[in-house]
């Protein structure tokens, strides 16, 4: 039995990324401590004990005291994703209707150069013999063309038994419009497969989309049993260390769920992490009275991820693909629009076949890590040169708690410094200039791509890494602006301590503007609102506060194919001044979006959404420690600002900054390090932000 919610308890958030994992103690005053330590792949929970263990010593605890007064827990993690990437997935059938088994297979059309024949199609998410039709047949209104042929269904369920699946996928044709034959497949599944964990399409992501939804599920189930178990495992570890209070799971939508409405639909962990981000963005840019056009980013050790924020709403996305887009997979359910590329602290630098210097996608993780973490590695990253340029203490990573070896660095660097015929400070600023070109080319592809120009934007930036090339990137973007908050390298995980419980209910109910039923719309958001509210009374039992709903609906013009988002304006379109109201908002977004609008055009409105939000405690957004100190330099080193020269560089612990800095300087703080050029000032927010003018 879990103690329930309240005010006054602490919380906990753990952030379980590829080379760190991050925990954030919120005491009853809302002050943060940051714990950090390693990812241990093999075993998550020692990676989470040693952060929660170096956030006990900060605080002059032990663990088992601080999670004695611990009354939240959320957690967040990669596990999933990386699944997903590394195709370390169950082995996963996908049953579908008799004469559609190519949905996997041909999938969502789309394709960047249509002229490039030279590469190949993409394989589908599950393999094509992993398919097996279903003989049964519903329309589009529900009827039963052809009943279930339960027999032939019981014979290929015994296939998948003797060929040993660990899960299924239940996707069949028109299954929004009557579930039945799709329940009755889980009956059967469960009657015969016993223990086997399935997913079924219509209950899963309830859209008119056939391959989204198939993909959806075929998604949900494949990392089923993986996620189960790492879980529950989870569960009964930290019940062991004699942890009693709710446990909570991120998820792709920027909220957390509870862990056993996350085990019942792990899809929603996938890429969990980049969606809590943008939460910490929100409220770091509020404090600081900054624009409400925000662009949240976030430099881990494998990944750069951006997301946008508009009018103080964080970008949700259909279109979320794992991978190339139109090359990878499609996620199929709503998510936070975050953009990922492969270019984080972790990340290796090498040299193609034409000699040219690239970083990433490739990252040395937390084993053996970069090459000055002293653990074997040998390939150059984006850490290492770092430490060459003179940006990081090798005495100081970590706090002290780790100690870096500069001349591993160095040989590492070497290594495509001689090629390429540069100094070895050279060859790491050419690392940085790449990888910075990969980022602003991410932050472009989420603004200009969406119709804003970046420089009308401030940015918050995130990640271990972030403070080491984020000013050269805003500049190039002319944005004069940076947040960089003293948490920043737990940015996720702070995330988590703003967010709120949220669930999503959808209805498929198409309708046209120029016809549009009224009465069926109603009655799909009266389906939807029954099931939000038996899981926010769930919650109520468990001690959880106020809740808040909300409504959108995927549309587009009629001779259109991709949907755009429209928030529905009541929670019922009760009069014809609504649903024109609606109407109006489609085509001022698309307007937006694309810069054009055509209201002569009828408008599709297919997919309907609501949205539950449970409100947690809200800490507020306070600096890690408090400060100290006369805003004198701690010591000065050489760094190097461009590939030639190095300057000396006054150097600051972030808690001893009471007046404006300005550059050369670097700003260090326990976790991460902010790097000021000459051209820059930063100033330190009450808020516990640095917030950085840079001369464009």
């Amino acid at each position: 039995m879990t103690k329930p919610a309240h005010a006054g308890g602490w919380r906990i958030s753990v952030d379980t990324g590829g080379t760190f994992t991050d925990v954030v103690v919120a005491d009853d005053g809302g002050r943060f401590t940051i714990g950090k330590a390693p990812t241990t792949p093999d075993r998550i929970f020692d990676g989470l004990s040693a952060a929660l263990a170096s956030a006990a010593d900060n605080l002059g605890l032990g663990a088992a005291e601080v999670l004695a007064r611990t009354d939240i827990l959320i957690y967040g993690t990669t596990r999933a994703t990386n699944a997903i990437v590394t195709g370390n997935i169950a082995r996963t059938a996908l049953l579908t209707t008799a004469g559609f088994p190519d949905v996997l297979v041909l999938r969502e059309g789309g394709k960047f150069n249509p002229h490039d024949f030279a590469t190949p199609f993409p394989a589908p998410y599950l393999p094509r013999r992993h398919t097996f039709e279903i003989p049964e047949r519903i329309d589009s209104r529900g009827r039963v063309l052809l009943p279930l042929d339960e027999a032939a269904t019981r014979e290929i369920l015994r296939v998948l038994c003797e060929r040993r699946f660990e899960a299924v996928a239940v996707s069949l044709l028109w299954s929004t419009a009557n579930p039945a034959h799709e329940r009755r497949i889980g009956e059967l599944i469960e009657a015969d497969l016993p223990g086997v964990p399935y997913t079924l399409g219509h209950a899963l992501n309830p859209i008119l989309r056939e391959y989204r939804r198939a993909s959806s599920a075929a998604i949900d189930a494949s990392i089923k049993p993986l996620m189960q178990a790492h879980l529950r495992h989870l569960q009964t570890d930290l019940r062991a260390v004699g942890y009693g209070g709710e446990i909570l799971v991120s998820t792709t939508q920027g909220g957390c769920l509870d862990v056993d409405s996350v085990i019942a639909r792990p899809i929603h962990t996938v890429r969990s992490g980049p969606a809590m981000a943008p939460v910490a963005g929100r409220r770091y840019a509020a404090s600081a009275e900054q624009p409400e056009s925000v662009l949240v980013v976030d430099t881990g050790g494998t990944t750069f991820d951006v997301s946008l924020i508009r009018d103080g709403r964080i970008t949700i996305t259909q279109d979320t693909w794992l991978g190339g887009t139109f090359t990878g997979h499609m996620l199929g359910i709503p998510a936070v629009d975050a953009r990922s590329v492969g270019a984080g602290g972790g990340s290796i630098a090498w040299i193609d076949a034409a000699g040219l210097l690239r970083v990433g996608p490739r990252s040395a993780g937390a084993h053996p890590g970069p090459a000055c973490y002293g653990q074997g590695g040998t390939a150059p990253t984006v850490t290492d040169a770092a430490l060459v340029l003179g940006y990081i203490d090798p005495d100081y990573f970590l706090g002290g708690r780790m100690r870096l070896d500069s001349d591993a660095a160095r040989a590492a660097i070497a290594t495509i410094a001689t090629p390429l015929g540069l100094s070895i400070e050279a060859a790491a600023f050419s690392v940085f200039a790449v990888s910075n070109e990969t980022m602003i080319n991410a932050i472009k592809d989420i603004t200009v791509s969406e119709g804003l120009d970046p420089s009308e934007a401030v940015i918050v930036a995130g990640g271990g890494a972030a403070g080491f090339g984020i000013l050269p990137i805003a500049r190039e973007l002319r944005c004069r602006h940076v947040i960089v908050p003293r948490t920043a390298s737990v940015l996720s995980a702070c995330g988590m301590q703003f967010s709120d419980v949220q669930l999503e209910c959808a209805a498929s109910v198409p309708t046209r503007s120029t016809q549009f039923d009224r009465a069926a719309v109603n009655a799909a958001l009266d389906r939807i609102d029954a099931e939000l509210d038996a899981f926010a009374s769930r919650l109520a039992t468990r001690g959880f506060g106020a809740r808040r709903t909300a409504y959108r609906v995927d549309a587009h013009y009629a001779a259109q194919v991709w949907d755009i988002s429209v928030d529905l304006p009541a929670p019922r379109l009760a009069r014809d001044t609504d649903v024109a109201q609606m109407i109006d908002a489609f085509h001022a977004n698309h307007r937006r979006i694309y810069s054009v609008d055509d209201p002569a055009s009828p408008i599709e409105f297919l997919n309907w959404t609501g949205r539950v939000s449970v409100s947690l405690p809200q800490p507020p957004a306070t600096p890690v420690t408090d400060r100290r100190g006369a805003n004198a330099p701690r010591t000065t080193r050489r760094a190097h600002f461009d590939e030639h020269v190095a300057l000396d560089t006054a150097v600051y612990r972030g808690d001893g900054i009471d007046a404006p800095v300005s550059g050369p300087a670097i700003i260090e703080e326990a976790t991460t390090t902010l790097v000021l050029p000459p051209g820059s000032r930063a100033r330190l927010l009450p808020s516990g932000s640095f917030l950085v003018e840079i001369d464009c």
